[in-house]
């Protein structure tokens, strides 16, 4: 009798050295949602800049006006450079369109397009919680950091496979890696300078990307205000698009 319960004894001890993240109970997708709401209000309006850099040093800006709704609505607004001003973009689920004044309606766009060029492609831009498109199981875990595997729900998601890196007292986001089905490396993105946006939200407010495919390319996104507001949901409609500055 005392073998069988050192049996179990070691067993057990076994289990959790090898799968540390049972020992707390913990839950790799609610782990990620906390994850998510650290990073944005459910429900928000933002203004960031856009930083495209190329290798012989020239750059092009972007400022956009962003609000989000519940897990799946997006709008976004350009507000420069000139030559744009006035367009905008939509993302419901899985679904984006692009508004160019003057042109008529709407068109469809993909996630993996770039409509502002550099390494941030429109699923980048117009990001949804990343529990919303994956699902994670705990790869590896220290004392300070949590590394997570995310795997795509369908094949309509950007990527098919993320690592990421967050930490463990305040689960930030540090860095993510995003690979493709033959696991190859597409791009990696950077989390950078805590900033508090107030109303108990404090993240990093710069993104950092590059890519092995894109060599000398970086983009920078750099969040100057993030702030929690309620929309109606005539907002996320095509035919809102045109009329996005009225929010401002």
């Amino acid at each position: 009798m005392i073998r069988t319960m050192l049996s179990r004894i070691v067993i057990s001890v076994s289990v959790l050295i090898t799968f540390p993240g049972i020992m707390f109970g913990q839950d790799a997708n609610e782990l990620l949602r906390k994850i998510d709401e650290n990073l944005m209000p459910e429900t928000y309006e933002s203004y960031r800049k856009l930083i495209n850099e190329e290798p012989d040093g020239s750059a092009k800006e972007y400022l956009f006006y962003t609000v989000k709704k519940d897990k799946d609505k997006v709008a976004m607004l350009y507000l420069s450079p000139a030559s744009e001003k006035g367009r905008a973009t939509l993302r419901l689920s899985d679904n984006m369109w692009l508004y160019i004044p003057n042109v008529g309606k709407p068109i469809r766009i993909t996630s993996l397009q770039s409509i502002t060029g550099g390494v941030f492609n429109n699923a980048d831009i117009m990001q949804l919680d990343y529990y919303v498109e994956y699902d994670a199981t705990i790869q590896e875990q220290t004392a300070t950091e949590y590394l997570l595997n995310l795997k795509a729900k369908n094949k309509t998601v950007a990527y098919d496979n993320l690592k990421m890196w967050a930490t463990k007292n305040t689960l930030l986001v540090t860095k993510i890696e995003c690979y493709s089905a033959s696991s190859m490396l597409i791009k990696t993105l950077e989390f950078k300078e805590i900033k508090d946006f107030g109303n108990g939200l404090k993240r990093p407010s710069v993104i950092e990307t590059y890519s092995p495919l894109y060599k000398g390319y970086r983009s920078l996104m750099i969040y100057a205000t993030i702030t929690p507001r309620k929309f109606p949901d005539e907002v996320f409609t095509l035919n809102f698009l045109s009329r996005m500055e009225e929010l401002r």
